[in-house]
C-alpha cells in the first residue's frame, strides 16, 4: 500500500475496537483478498468523519447503527453494537434505539439487528464484559 495512513484515524481504531484490530486493518495477511479496505476504512470513515469536532462518539454511534440497521449492514454491525457499548451507549438505549428504528426502515432489518446484538449479549460482551471487541 502507498497512501499515507491517516493516524488519527489509527489511534480511534485502537481505542474504539483495540490495537489488535487496527493492525489487522493496517496489514492483512499476504495474499489477502482486498488488502487495503481496511486502510481505506481508516482514512476515508474513521480519520476524517470520527474525529471532526461537533458529535460526541456515542451520538456517531447511534447514529452509525441507525444507517448500518437501514442498510442491512450486518457483518459492520457486529462491529459496531460493540463500539456503541464501548463508547457509552447502554443496553437500553440500543434496545429503545431498535425499537425506534422499526418505524423508520421496519421490521426484518430490525429483527435482523436484534438477533447480532442478542448474539453479543449472550455471549457475555454486554457493557459489564471487559473487553468489547475481541
Amino acid at each position: 500500500m502507498t497512501q499515507k495512513i491517516d493516524n488519527d484515524g489509527v489511534e480511534l481504531v485502537r481505542d474504539m475496537l483495540s490495537p489488535d484490530a487496527a493492525e489487522a486493518m493496517l496489514k492483512p495477511p499476504e495474499g489477502s483478498f482486498a488488502p487495503e479496505i481496511g486502510a481505506l476504512s481508516i482514512n476515508n470513515v474513521f480519520g476524517p468523519l470520527w474525529t471532526r469536532p461537533g458529535l460526541s462518539r456515542r451520538d456517531r454511534s447511534l447514529i452509525t447503527l441507525a444507517a448500518l440497521v437501514a442498510s442491512r449492514s450486518t457483518h459492520e454491525l457486529q462491529y459496531h453494537f460493540r463500539i456503541a457499548l464501548k463508547n457509552g451507549v447502554t443496553k437500553e438505549e440500543l434496545e429503545e434505539t431498535l425499537y425506534h428504528l422499526t418505524g423508520y426502515v421496519g421490521f426484518p432489518p430490525v429483527a435482523t439487528a436484534v438477533s447480532i446484538a442478542k448474539e453479543i449479549f449472550d455471549a457475555g460482551e454486554g457493557p459489564e464484559a471487559g473487553d468489547l471487541v475481541k
